[in-house]
């Protein structure tokens, strides 16, 4: 199946500014995203960054890398895939898949196998990725966010807090975790053209709002998203300095 690759870029970033344009091994941190993607996808698959900057795309050109220049104003990554979705034409029936700009280490096993959950679950709208959890730190940590999944491998929430709740187990705190282990969620979307374009527009959810969470808009408007769970946790993106030297000495090895 074909589908299209999205990646937004955006030059602000309060912890590490033009992060999309940062040097790994010699290229534009956002261009070696698109060529990792674009490594390992199924023929007729189209790698597209969806950049807010003439800089982003003349880096990305420059590298044989398609661009498109959406606008500055998005308030959501959500809105600059539709936006992009528009510029390029797409079929409502369509399948794009979002990796970010600064996952260096994306597999793009992960994207296909996203791609391909939007088609074995037709009566999903979104598909996106999880992975065991093995460390008790990470289930208590509200950074990292959780799934539960129902017998379908269609997710029945997401939350920051420690889900599934062990009953019995959780009696005098969490010290270790429950059997079968719970799920982290990886932050990779795809999306049925036709719905991306409707979801911005859709009412901001109670939930979403509390969780600080997009994907439970989603959700509460009655649309489900199908889950691929995969057995390892993928490369870490890079949100800081401290990210970008530990990628780029993995880069020089």
């Amino acid at each position: 199946m074909s589908y299209t690759v999205l990646i937004p870029a955006r030059l602000a970033s309060t912890r590490l500014p033009n992060k999309p344009l940062a040097d790994i091994a010699g290229l534009p941190m956002v261009v070696r995203v698109a060529r990792r993607v674009g490594s390992g996808l199924p023929a007729g698959t189209r790698v597209v960054v969806a950049g807010d900057s003439p800089e982003i795309l003349q880096a990305c050109r420059q590298h044989g890398v398609e661009a498109i220049l959406t606008r500055l104003d998005h308030p959501s990554g959500s809105d600059r895939l539709a936006e992009a979705c528009e510029l390029l034409r797409l079929a409502d029936d369509a399948v794009v898949v979002n990796v970010q700009g600064d996952e260096p280490l994306i597999d793009p096993a992960l994207v296909s196998a996203v791609a391909d959950l939007l088609r074995q679950r037709p009566e999903a709208s979104m598909s996106t990725a999880a992975h065991p959890i093995h460390e008790v730190a990470d289930f208590t940590n509200p950074n990292v966010v959780k799934v539960v999944l129902d017998a379908r491998d269609l997710a029945l929430y997401f939350s920051r807090a420690p889900i599934a709740w062990w009953r019995d187990g959780f009696a005098q705190g969490i010290q270790s975790l429950p059997d079968p282990a719970p799920l982290r969620h990886i932050g990779i979307y795809g999306y049925r053209v036709g719905f991306l374009r409707q979801f911005p527009r859709l009412a901001q959810a109670p939930i979403e709002l509390t969780e600080a969470l997009e994907q439970l808009r989603a959700m509460w408007h009655g649309h489900r998203i199908a889950v691929h769970v995969t057995p390892r946790a993928p490369g870490a993106g890079v949100d800081t300095p401290e990210d970008l030297e530990r990628v780029r000495r993995l880069f020089d090895t």
